[in-house]
């Protein structure tokens, strides 16, 4: 869940704001997506913040956990909205009736 407390947010909050302009400016400079930027970034974060903790099933789940957490919020908060606008525009591909018990 990344609805952490406002004043921990204020001490990330630079550096992302930071890092973030960096990889636009980057990616800007060789006119391409920053897709592997940003899967180099989470994958060494996540390694340097738990990478001291050893290798243990508890510890790869963890980090799966937070990955995993993060896919789904952004899903939730971004991309189903998306397609529901796309669903009223476009029309729906699922029959509601289909499957149901009426």
């Amino acid at each position: 869940m990344p609805y952490i407390d406002k004043k921990l947010r204020k001490e990330y909050d630079d550096f992302v704001d930071l890092l973030s302009k960096k990889v636009r400016t980057l990616s800007e400079q060789d006119a391409r997506t920053p897709c592997g930027d940003l899967n180099y970034i989470i994958s060494t974060l996540i390694e340097k913040t738990y990478g001291e903790y050893g290798d243990c099933y508890s510890d790869f789940n963890e980090k799966i956990g937070i990955l995993e957490c993060a896919k789904l919020e952004l899903y939730r908060r971004r991309v189903a909205p998306y397609e529901d606008k796309k669903v009223e525009v476009n029309g729906d591909v699922y029959d509601d009736s289909e499957g149901s018990d009426q």
